[in-house]
């Protein structure tokens, strides 16, 4: 079976997800393609982790790369998801098979991370944009609509950032400073909700609004926690253009995707600035379907 998984964006809830937050995800139409019928040129870990021996099949990860870059879309989590169904037999695929899935790469996936949220497999095998929690060891996603008023503008900062170091680095600060931790998670937190609530009633706004906190409060989180979580040269687009809705990292940070968002589009000055700054824009469409079949084996 040749499958697609996409991958996806965090458009709401970095690090306060881990604390019970709700995120905003949402699937990109760019993906990996995996070949149950040809063997793994490559074994990522989260696959590895998941499939307990058994062999890896061949997969693509070039769209959700930049180069040689990853760009922070979640490619080990769409290859994990794709590398699972490539493996089923049969036409399609079913909803009970669907979460099997879900349910052993997020096992694998947190095993090969050492934890996190799991929302980037659920998004990868659902598609779409949802809004999903990870509380009480449950993970519980429900799905939305984003408001159509709001331009989502991406863009790549050219570096490959390491999202486990990023978190070993919030998580020192958990232990050595939980009182600092928890200001910054609990304002973090509370813009999510507003996030999600913003979604949910379509208030484009209140959206944009709840958006430009959490970029704000993730750059102090960075700075306290001595993570580039906000990297310099996003920073100083933020303080160039204070008035232009909300900048902030598309998930983890530290040089990976980022994006601008607000109800137009970033003015010639921005793009120009941004370039600039070694900024490339990215062009995504959100939404876009979850894993799917091109292909079964009785084609």
């Amino acid at each position: 079976m040749i499958v697609r998984a996409p991958g996806k964006v965090v458009l709401s809830g970095a690090y306060s997800v881990l604390e019970g937050a709700p995120a905003i995800v949402s699937a990109v139409d760019r993906g990996v393609i995996a070949d149950g019928s040809r063997p793994a040129d490559f074994l990522t870990p989260e696959v590895a982790a998941s499939l307990n021996g058994h062999e890896a099949p061949w997969f693509d990860a070039d769209e959700l790369r930049g180069g040689t870059q990853k760009l922070g879309l979640g490619s080990s989590a769409a290859i994990l998801v794709a590398s699972l169904a490539a493996r089923l037999p049969g036409i399609a695929i079913s909803e009970a098979q669907r979460s099997e899935i879900i349910r052993t790469a997020l096992v694998g996936h947190a095993r090969a991370q050492g934890g996190g949220s799991g929302i980037d497999v659920m998004c990868s095998a659902i598609g779409g944009t949802i809004i999903a929690w990870h509380r009480d060891q449950q993970r519980i996603p429900e799905a939305t609509q984003l408001p159509g008023e709001i331009y989502f503008q991406f863009f790549s900062a050219g570096l490959s950032a390491s999202t486990a170091k990023l978190l070993a680095s919030v998580r020192a600060l958990k232990q050595s400073d939980p009182n600092r931790y928890e200001n910054h998670i609990g304002t973090l937190r509370h813009a999510a909700e507003r996030a999600a609530t913003a979604t949910r009633e379509s208030d484009a706004d209140a959206l944009i609004a709840a958006l430009r906190e959490q970029g704000d409060q993730l750059a102090a989180l960075g700075k306290d926690a001595n993570a580039p979580i906000v990297t310099p040269e996003l920073e100083r687009l933020r303080e160039a253009f204070t008035s232009h809705g909300a900048i902030y990292p598309a998930g983890a940070g530290g040089g990976d995707i980022w994006l601008h968002a607000d109800r137009v589009a970033p003015s010639q000055e921005f793009f120009d600035t941004a370039r600039t700054l070694g900024q490339t824009p990215v062009a995504l469409r959100l939404g876009a379907p979850g894993l799917s079949i091109t292909e079964s084996a009785e084609e």
